[in-house]
């Protein structure tokens, strides 16, 4: 049975106001309600069709007004933000997505009317460390905990809405957690990382990246919000590339440097707005994470269109390269030459300069 009012939070945003554009075409849903602090653009509300929108934010208790009045019984929760940058720093994005989001669940558990809640969640819970799985299935925990940013918010989300489901098992919840996406349209933290024409990478490491293109995202959302699913499904693109990979493939520069000097260049990319290389995005780059997307194919039933490879090759399209795959091996070969060069001199200067060891008999003595 399709839900009669849906409420879609976070619609001035591409996939929110692509997910209510979706729903409002559907004859079958009485009323679509796109709800956003800051208005769609022109483009945006022409696509919205016969979605209301309505001017509010999440954070403030009348989110419930707009949910009695309008007797929504089901709740899509898109406007979560990945980075400080988009939401005024880090303190705002904090408000936004956690006491954000505790509000939108109070309300809900208040009002009789909804029957289903729907949240967009991410991969990151599982955070990125070396100790990680090959594959992270939905019931396995992340092995190094996420200590702050998007993807702490993101656990604690989660753990909030959990919490909503025990408070009203009447209401089906679906989880989503997706991996990164990407796609013409979407602007991501990817996206934005894949435009830069030299691409800063951490000397040692090529995380395996998993996609999902922006139309499967587009169809999963839709189906979440209109199906009967209940409980946490992982969303991604079959198979995976390499880090490396990704960035010849777009005609970018991969420019391996040691941990310290990335540090410093993803401090100065925060600072001027460039890039959001925040630590938790730093980790995802050195040690990559992949989900495996059972339960999506068989119990949510819905089989990615685009594979990871696919995926990346529809968002290339719109990416002129820098400059040809050809020049991009061959300056990647050499940066990678001359680093590894460098460090075989350190070591070699390493051991010339290491102390011989203490004569037999001698005992050691070292201030304190």
């Amino acid at each position: 049975m399709p839900p009669a009012v849906v409420l879609v939070t976070g619609v001035s945003r591409w996939l929110g106001g692509a997910l209510a554009a979706e729903l409002a075409a559907d004859p079958s849903i009485g009323r679509v309600i796109g709800v956003d602090t800051v208005p769609p653009s022109q483009e945006m509300l022409r696509r919205l069709g016969r979605t209301e929108f309505v001017r509010a934010d999440i954070r403030n208790p009348l989110i419930g007004k707009v949910i009695a009045a309008a007797s929504v019984d089901t709740v899509v929760h898109m406007n979560i933000s990945a980075t400080p940058a988009g939401s005024g720093g880090r303190v705002p994005m904090k408000e936004l997505n956690v006491i954000g989001t505790m509000q939108l669940l109070a309300a809900c558990q208040r009002a009789p009317s909804v029957r289903r809640f729907v949240l967009k969640s991410t991969s990151a819970v599982y955070g990125a460390s070396s100790r990680d799985p090959a594959v992270f299935t939905e019931a396995m925990q992340a092995r190094a905990v996420p200590s702050g940013g998007f993807a702490k918010d993101s656990l604690d989300i989660e753990s909030y809405v959990r919490a909503f489901s025990r408070r009203r098992p009447d209401v089906d919840v679906a989880v989503l957690r997706f991996t990164n996406f990407i796609g013409p349209r979407i602007d991501s933290l990817l996206t934005g990382f894949f435009r830069m024409p030299v691409v800063p990478t951490a000397l040692g490491y090529d995380a395996r990246v998993q996609l999902l293109h922006e139309d499967d995202a587009l169809a999963v959302l839709t189906r979440a919000a209109t199906g009967p699913f209940r409980g946490t499904v992982n969303v991604g693109g079959q198979g995976t590339l390499l880090l490396s990979q990704t960035i010849r493939r777009l005609g970018r520069i991969e420019l391996p440097l040691p941990s310290p000097a990335l540090g410093s260049v993803g401090r100065l990319s925060r600072r001027f707005g460039f890039v959001d290389y925040s630590p938790e995005q730093m980790r995802f780059l050195n040690f990559g994470r992949v989900v495996d997307t059972t339960v999506l194919r068989e119990e949510f039933g819905y089989t990615p269109r685009y594979t990871t490879a696919a995926a990346l090759a529809d968002y290339a399209r719109t990416v002129p390269p820098v400059v040809s795959p050809r020049l991009v091996n061959s300056v990647t070969s050499r940066i990678r030459s001359v680093l590894e060069h460098a460090g075989d001199t350190a070591s070699a200067v390493g051991e010339r300069l290491r102390p011989p060891p203490p004569a037999p008999g001698l005992r050691a003595v070292r201030d304190a």
